[in-house]
């Protein structure tokens, strides 16, 4: 088996591991795996969230195009996020990662 040290460090992993990078990049996703929401029904859920941190972990998880951001022409402006194919995809590596973190790492879903 191969040491920590000598398993290579692909551009893929690094890709994939830099979509939960940020410090509420999880907990957005999460969020959303429970469908379409809007910006302030996102800062409500994740309590303790600035409007600057909600703002810039979602436009970083657009960037990466793990979240779709949709525009309704209303007064005020309405945005609803939501999670793209890609996004949706990426949440089921998430749910791996919980399982192997039950299985291996301890901790229990409680």
């Amino acid at each position: 088996m191969n040491q920590p040290s000598e398993i290579p460090c692909y551009p893929a992993i690094v890709a994939a591991i830099e979509v939960i990078s940020g410090k509420w990049s999880y907990s957005v996703i999460s969020q959303l795996c429970q469908g379409a929401q809007r910006f302030n029904q996102l800062q409500r859920s994740l309590t303790g969230i600035s409007i600057k941190s909600l703002t810039d972990t979602l436009r970083h998880l657009e960037q990466r195009g793990i979240v779709s951001r949709k525009v309704f022409p209303t007064v005020p402006v309405t945005v609803e996020y939501s999670l793209t194919e890609s996004g949706v995809a990426y949440s089921e590596i998430l749910v791996r990662m919980r399982d192997w973190g039950v299985t291996w790492g301890g901790l229990s879903l409680d």
